[in-house]
């Protein structure tokens, strides 16, 4: 994506809490002719020695996993809190209106997972980072019942082999960050968001959290 430098996180965390607390990926490939297909669905982040995994399935009915097999090479991309930038921030009146976002894209390589035991235990990390009660329940549930809702789903491994985090805050205009954060925090929730990432990134001085 377009990075202006003032704008790319260079730290890994921050891409982390991103797709942990917006899970909810759009996953690009392309299909057969060569023109974007994309499904919205939710990834669970593993790391392990270093290395980032999203795990996630979509419905058997879904070409997509078609395309995944045959390009393993896909693009995974999450939008974290976003919020109106207005120019009434600044102290002078020669500025225009803009938008804040954080955002991280995944460049990905997929691996199917259609066997049930591997099915089984990526649902239960699904389950494990949304609902863990509902991991008892899934597993009292009827097998022929269980192994029906498998068999509808394929799973997939999607490996980062390339990271890009933007934290748009208007990091390059000091002279903002005290109105537009008071505006944040008094705004919806997205901007709430916001306004805490500003405190997180150093942008609001001491004092005026």
């Amino acid at each position: 994506m377009y990075q202006p430098p003032q704008f790319r996180s260079q730290d890994p965390a921050h891409a982390r809490a991103l797709m942990r607390a917006h899970p909810l990926a759009s996953l690009v490939s392309t299909d057969d002719t060569g023109f974007p297909v994309v499904t919205h669905l939710p990834l669970h982040l593993e790391e392990q020695d270093g290395e980032l995994a999203l795990l996630g399935h979509c419905a058997r009915a879904n070409p997509h996993w078609r395309y995944l097999a045959a390009r393993p090479q896909a693009l995974a991309t999450f939008l974290g809190p976003q919020a109106y930038l207005s120019p009434g921030v600044y102290p002078d009146l020669a500025r225009v209106p803009s938008w804040n976002y954080l955002a991280v894209h995944c460049r990905v390589e997929a691996t199917l997972i259609d066997d049930p035991e591997g099915k089984d235990a990526l649902l239960k990390a699904l389950i494990a980072q949304h609902e863990p009660p509902y991991a008892e329940q899934w597993r009292a549930l009827p097998e022929d019942y269980t192994g029906k809702m498998l068999k509808a789903i394929v799973g997939f491994e999607l490996r980062v082999t390339e990271l890009q985090c933007t934290l748009k805050l208007n990091q390059h205009r000091p002279e903002s960050h005290a109105a537009l954060h008071a505006r944040y925090r008094a705004g919806d929730a997205d901007a709430q968001a916001l306004a805490r990432w500003m405190e997180t990134l150093g942008l609001v001085p001491a004092g005026e959290h």
